[in-house]
């Protein structure tokens, strides 16, 4: 069993001065856990979303943006 490793992105609309998360989406469909951490400590902690609960708070957040 292989397991994949996260892919860590910052969101294009992080451009503040380093102030961001970075999420590792490529795990929601393979482990249904989308990965989130502090850019600025990247061997720091990781919070683990359900990919659901996840999905749901960026469309919520999507939708108060318009």
């Amino acid at each position: 069993m292989t397991t994949e490793a996260p892919r860590w992105f910052t969101s294009s609309y992080s451009d503040n001065g380093g102030d961001c998360v970075e999420v590792a989406a490529n795990l929601a469909a393979s482990c249904g856990v989308v990965p989130v951490r502090d850019s600025k400590v990247a061997d720091g902690p990781v919070i683990m979303f359900g990919a659901t609960a996840f999905s749901a708070f960026v469309g919520a957040v999507r939708h108060d943006a318009v």
